[in-house]
């Protein structure tokens, strides 16, 4: 590996575990610089579930530390999550990236709404739904959603906090910790379907997650100290600048590729 690939992924990693921790969507800075530095798309989505792991590893530790971490409901959801993201890594799908794109738009359109003009949805919890068992239609939900993530993976995070927050009742730090330790039950079963397919970059792998590691310890300490209110507004700024993104008014990664070469 040149020093300029190894400085562009670890400075990329800073940022892609910052924005995976507090929210989603930071894949798409993964799967941008793993395919400027020459990976093909399907390697690079295999070499990105390895620094997704550690990640999530060290967000979960803090967050579990912090005692915010509901461990029981979220291994009740990870079963499903984790069965479904066998299945979706195993899945051959024709994905139309344009239209997957005008359909993130939308979603983090709708998740930005609420968080501006109904932001109590967001920062109170609903103790009546948490205390409640988990209902079937949970848990097809997330077989589904672990279906997308076994599948792709980018924007996941959105996914599971409009579940976890709208359909569980956790306030955002809460559903914050337990969206990590989804993707941490469910990333390393679609890891090994994508090394035995001989699809992983070890050495990009673990040079990115060194500075997922750093990010992710970042926001999983200001997530926990800081509140429901500050993880919502850095929800709002991140959907927004990924929403003009999707939507074609900017193009990140035209800018990450003018920022690496």
């Amino acid at each position: 590996m040149q020093t300029f690939e190894i400085i562009a992924l670890v400075v990329s990693g800073l940022f892609v575990g910052f924005i995976n921790t507090l929210a989603g969507g930071g894949t798409i800075i993964s799967f941008t610089v793993l395919m400027l530095l020459g990976l093909p798309a399907n390697v690079a989505n295999g070499t990105n579930r390895v620094p997704i792991i550690f990640q999530n590893i060290v967000a979960v530790r803090n967050f579990k530390k912090k005692k915010i971490l509901d461990t029981s409901k979220a291994l009740a959801l990870g079963i499903p999550t984790v069965l479904g993201s066998i299945l979706g890594s195993l899945l051959v799908i024709n994905i139309d990236q344009q239209m997957i794109e005008i359909y993130f738009g939308v979603i983090m359109l709708f998740m930005l709404f609420f968080l501006i003009y109904n932001p109590s949805v967001w920062l109170k919890g609903k103790e009546d739904l948490i205390k409640k068992k988990t209902p079937i239609w949970m848990m097809v939900l997330f077989f589904f959603i672990g279906i997308y993530g076994g599948v792709i993976h980018v924007g996941i995070g959105y996914f599971l906090l409009i579940g976890l927050v709208l359909g569980a009742g956790y306030d955002l730090v809460r559903a914050n910790a337990m969206k990590n330790l989804l993707v941490l039950l469910y990333v390393p079963f679609t890891l090994i379907v994508f090394i035995t397919n001989d699809q992983v970059r070890w050495d990009f792998g673990l040079t990115h997650a060194v500075g997922n590691i750093i990010g992710a310890y970042i926001a999983s300490k200001w997530a926990s100290d800081w509140g429901a209110n500050f993880v919502r507004w850095m929800l709002v700024v991140i959907i927004f600048f990924s929403s003009l993104h999707m939507f074609g008014i900017i193009n990140i990664k035209e800018v990450i590729g003018g920022l690496i070469h």
